[in-house]
């Protein structure tokens, strides 16, 4: 059901290059900027302060679509929507004692449509090439991106290509292939995929929908943090730990917290940005620790958390623009670390983590035995995707009822 609460107004004035400032045309289609950067979406935001009070989210539907007014969709009718619901925070009790922490929440993005975050980004995207006429879409993913492609491009007519590395797990291919799009595994890493898939662009006709490569996926991922201060009654946490590989969540909500502050929604105070990955591919704490604006290609890298295995990220220099900006830092856990922080939160708080959202947990044990992390500070962990979409340890036990049984095993 559509809210009809929201009309078919936009605030958006143009897109702006997000290193050099160069301004580019709004409806038109673009990837990336004349120097191969990102492109971010601006708003008329003394427009949006006048005419988008917080009241008028009143009485709208829990879902992203209700900060309609800081998205860039002119007409309702292009909105494809699968049911973006608003995603709970979750209070990990048991952590937070085992810690010793003030407030742990952990923000559940598993309850999105296709399971996962990249719902919100990849909705965006596509109803914005249906807006822009667009009819065939391509990407490299490592799996749940993919899915949500694939998804919401069938929902909208558009045809869908997407291409991943061939160690991706069974569960998201398959998913992938069955909801709909060209579904092909490559012999590489997620940006031997994207070379494919920019390379195709010319021969097949198809739009890059690669992370950071189009305006719009920024956009449904800053709804994140638009709906984390909403929910934390506009007073944003000490700190957010973000799983980070392609960082479009981070940087998205970095922009958001910016245009509610300018809208007066929030003060000037800003959560510390932390970014989190794996060992085994760490280009963006590589990077930070070394004091560099941009991140090196990161070698052989390897990682049981797939959706951080980005050796390269084309906001390299975003993500680290937000980390620095707020304080924050770039941390990296091992996946020892990881799936045991994954077995202790399911088993003691009963919220089944992916491991890129277990990764922000063992990173948070991490860091306030580093002293990075106070004790005292509340903060919000991102779980990315439902846990449900990823391998489990085997469960063996048996009860034979053709035999006596022996209650004392129990």
């Amino acid at each position: 059901m559509l809210d009809q609460s929201l009309d078919t107004q936009t605030f958006v004035s143009h897109l702006e290059c997000s290193e050099t400032g160069k301004v580019y045309p709004a409806d038109k289609i673009h990837n990336l900027s004349e120097t191969g950067k990102p492109l971010l979406v601006r708003y008329d935001l003394d427009a949006v302060k006048r005419f988008f009070p917080k009241t008028a989210l009143n009485g709208r539907l829990p879902e992203f679509w209700r900060y309609r007014e800081l998205l860039p969709i002119r007409n309702l009718k292009n909105i494809t929507r699968l049911g973006e619901v608003m995603t709970p925070l979750l209070p990990a009790t048991h952590l937070q004692s085992v810690l010793g922490m003030r407030s742990i929440l952990i923000k559940d993005e598993g309850r999105l449509p296709t399971g996962s975050f990249k719902a919100r980004g990849i909705a965006l995207a596509v109803s914005m090439a249906k807006e822009l006429g667009i009819k065939k879409m391509a990407m490299p993913t490592n799996g749940n991106a993919g899915a949500a492609l694939a998804a919401y491009c069938s929902q909208a007519g558009i045809e869908s290509y997407v291409f991943c590395p061939d160690d991706t797990p069974q569960v998201n291919i398959r998913e992938i292939a069955f909801q709909g799009a060209n579904t092909y595994t490559v012999n590489g890493l997620i940006n031997d995929c994207g070379k494919i898939v920019g390379e195709g662009k010319t021969a097949r006709g198809w739009f890059d929908v690669s992370t950071l490569k189009e305006p719009y996926r920024i956009e449904g991922k800053k709804t994140m943090g638009i709906e984390l201060a909403e929910q934390l009654d506009w007073q944003l946490p000490d700190a957010i730990l973000y799983p980070t590989g392609g960082g479009t969540g981070l940087i998205g909500m970095w922009k958001a917290f910016n245009e509610l502050e300018k809208i007066g929604w929030i003060d000037s105070r800003r959560p510390r940005m932390i970014a989190v990955q794996a060992s085994g591919c760490a280009p963006i704490v590589k990077a930070y620790n070394e004091g560099h604006r941009y991140a090196e290609l990161w070698q052989d890298a390897y990682t049981q958390a797939a959706g951080i295995r980005v050796p390269a990220a084309v906001g390299d220099f975003l993500i680290l623009d937000a980390i620095r900006e707020s304080n924050g830092f770039a941390t990296a856990v091992s996946d020892e670390a990881i799936l045991t922080m994954q077995a202790r939160v399911a088993q003691s708080d009963g919220i089944l983590l992916c491991p890129e959202g277990a990764a922000t947990a063992a990173a948070l044990a991490q860091e306030i035995d580093s002293g990075r992390i106070s004790k005292n500070e509340k903060v919000v962990l991102f779980n990315c995707a439902t846990g449900l979409k990823y391998p489990m340890p085997a469960s063996d036990q048996f009860v034979d009822r053709h035999f006596p049984i022996d209650y004392n095993q129990f």
